[in-house]
């Protein structure tokens, strides 16, 4: 197997996507066993894994439109659906909440991972393989995470145990993934 062919599916790069695929899927199992530790750990790992496999696809010019759409792909799982059940089932976890709340709450995280899959269609519809903008419109799904895990921190400290409010923060995060901000590209 040549790590190295671009036109090889198992090439380095996307081997390394597919590690954040890996990371995304066993934390959300994570999850479902309330090892909220564990799985953010995991989620963090497939945050370096992100950073990587981009990293090595344009030094060993390995960018290709498979390569872009497999790591929208593993954006969209460990950066958008992973972050938000986790979110909603440490909610369910550490905060008291009514059942309205949590469907609220619900529905809420159904938009979010919907803007989130809008954010990343939107993005692939724009880029080219391989290369690489100085600046993102509206926050990439992987900082929509952190600031998912920051809520989720604010939760786990009980800093925030009303769902309303919580359901307010989702929505804001989920808006800025699809608005007009600059984000610098790092």
């Amino acid at each position: 197997m040549d790590l190295y062919n671009k036109y090889n599916h198992f090439n380095l790069a996307n081997l390394i996507t597919f590690a954040n695929i890996a990371c995304g899927v066993v934390a959300m199992y994570l999850i479902q066993q309330n090892n909220f530790f564990l799985a953010i750990v995991l989620a963090w790992i497939a945050g370096a894994f992100d950073i990587a496999d981009g990293k090595v696809a344009r030094k060993y010019n390995l960018s290709t439109e498979f390569g872009v759409q497999l790591d929208s792909f593993a954006d969209f799982l460990s950066f958008v659906v992973m972050p938000a059940f986790l979110l909603f089932y440490a909610t369910r976890y550490y905060a008291s909440i009514s059942v309205y709340a949590e469907l609220l709450l619900g529905v809420v995280f159904v938009w979010y991972i919907i803007s989130g899959l809008r954010r990343l269609v939107e993005f692939n519809t724009k880029a080219d393989a391989g290369e690489l903008e100085k600046f993102f419109e509206g926050i990439p799904t992987p900082l929509g995470a952190i600031l998912l895990w920051l809520v989720y921190l604010l939760v786990a400290y009980e800093v925030i145990t009303n769902g309303y409010l919580i359901s307010v923060m989702v929505l804001a995060i989920a808006w800025s993934l699809n608005s007009k901000l600059k984000i610098p590209h790092p």
